[in-house]
């Protein structure tokens, strides 16, 4: 219902009011907290996918080299050494949440502040306001969200205009010492060039298959983490994922731009045991393993599948829980998540993840189908559960000794959405709850 009435009111008022009334709003709350973003270095994340993995790391190596830091992104805040869960649902909250918590890290005492800056909070003009130094370009991956009118085209736009305007954004002088701006950039991505055609102090890339300036090597893919080396130097990290390395460089590459030492780098990238449902392993004494992830889209998936595939023994099957979001989110990838999740897993169950206003059924057939025609069989090794709750369970039951259990759409969110119906969720504990019954249910003497 609420997101119907947002549809009726951003249909019923001109375009351009809209626009006006996000722009003069991200400047009021931006006085109103008096500019906290003068006071830090801030450091912009953006691309559709791994800005959250790659904020973390950057906090971590920022941290481990003593430098206080504050971090806002999709599963988490953080404030120096405080962490809380984002409770927002949102990767970047609303205008004066975003300033109010600024101000917060600013009064703290941080020197840096990392935002990730999504496609659709720069729509809203919620990046306005705050005064970016450094980018880092994650990449672009094909996304179709209400948010843009569903066009690809504006998806990218929004995600470029941010690396666009950093140049002739205000300069900063803190303690004494002239801050500039760098862009550091995915050179493995396809709009890597664009996202290097705008002016900076200084450009940077990073990539695992194609020659950058920062270039992973050596990789290793363990049930413990990944190993990889750059430059001669090798480091490892405690997330399971290709894919994670690649998030990783870019904490590598900034660390350079500070002139970190080597010892501080790899000290910052093993101090992370967990990111928030980033591939975030759940243990309960199983004999098999389970992962929590936000993959929620195509790409997001497949990695994730992909690493699932690098750890598991012979003697063990992937299996997978998926779902898709309603409420304005990208119809079209939900048949091609389908199509992958029956040709990447063993056993595939489909639950809700947030249908919103969306009808769930239709939401859940339309990844179902296309895995039945992948050669998937109901009942046999694919299994439609709209209750997520059941969803994990029958996933869990399902397993036996040396599986790796996927779940996955929502990692460590907080809430999840049915109609007009914010219910508090993490997917986290419902794993770890439901673990724990069947254990000790098998415990129980007969």
């Amino acid at each position: 219902m609420i997101y119907q009435i947002k549809k009726a009111i951003k249909k019923l008022t001109p375009a351009f009011l809209l626009g006006w009334y996000h722009f003069l709003l991200a400047f009021l709350a931006a006085f109103v907290y008096g500019w906290p973003s003068k006071r830090m270095a801030v450091i912009g994340v953006v691309g559709t996918r791994g800005k959250t993995t790659a904020a973390n790391f950057i906090w971590a190596v920022l941290s481990a080299a003593g430098y206080k830091t504050g971090l806002t992104g999709t599963a988490n805040i953080r404030i120096g050494d405080e962490e809380f869960l984002n409770r927002f649902h949102m990767t970047m909250p609303g205008r004066f949440t975003m300033q109010k918590l600024l101000k917060q890290m600013a009064d703290a005492g941080c020197e840096y502040a990392i935002i990730e800056t999504p496609s659709e909070g720069v729509e809203q003009w919620r990046h306005k306001g705050i005064i970016y130094d450094i980018l880092i370009f994650t990449g672009i991956y094909p996304e179709y969200l209400a948010a843009h009118k569903w066009s690809f085209e504006r998806c990218k736009e929004m995600n470029l205009k941010v690396l666009k305007e950093l140049f002739n954004s205000q300069r900063k002088k803190i303690n004494n010492k002239k801050i500039p701006k760098v862009i550091i950039a995915n050179k493995d991505n396809e709009y890597f060039s664009e996202a290097t055609s705008f002016a900076a102090d200084r450009k940077i890339s990073y990539a695992i298959d194609s020659s950058a300036d920062f270039q992973a090597g050596k990789i290793k893919e363990t049930l413990s983490g990944g190993f990889f080396a750059v430059d001669g130097w090798e480091f490892k990290i405690n997330l399971i994922g290709k894919f994670n390395i690649l998030n990783v460089l870019p904490a590598v590459a900034l660390a350079n731009v500070l002139e970190i030492k080597k010892d501080k780098i790899k000290k910052g990238l093993g101090s992370l045991y967990k990111i928030g449902g980033r591939m975030e392993e759940i243990k309960a004494g199983q004999k098999f393993s389970v992962f929590v992830d936000y993959a929620h889209d195509v790409v997001s998936l497949e990695a994730a599948l992909e690493a699932a595939a690098k750890i598991k023994k012979k003697s063990g099957r992937i299996i997978l829980l998926l779902g898709a979001e309603g409420g304005g989110r990208d119809k079209k990838k939900r048949p091609l998540m389908g199509e992958l999740a029956a040709q990447k897993a063993d056993l595939v169950v489909i639950s809700n993840v947030d249908p919103y206003d969306d009808e769930p059924s239709e939401i859940l057939e339309s990844i179902a189908r296309p895995a039945e025609q992948a050669g998937k069989i109901r009942w046999k090794n694919l299994f439609v559960i709209e209750n997520r709750t059941e969803g994990i369970r029958q996933s869990l039951v399902l397993a036996q000794k040396d599986d790796i259990v996927l779940i996955t759409g929502k990692g460590a969110e907080q809430v999840m959405i049915i109609g007009s119906k914010r219910i508090y969720w993490d997917d986290r504990k419902i794993v770890g709850d439901i673990l724990k019954q069947i254990l000790t249910s098998k415990r129980r003497p007969r």
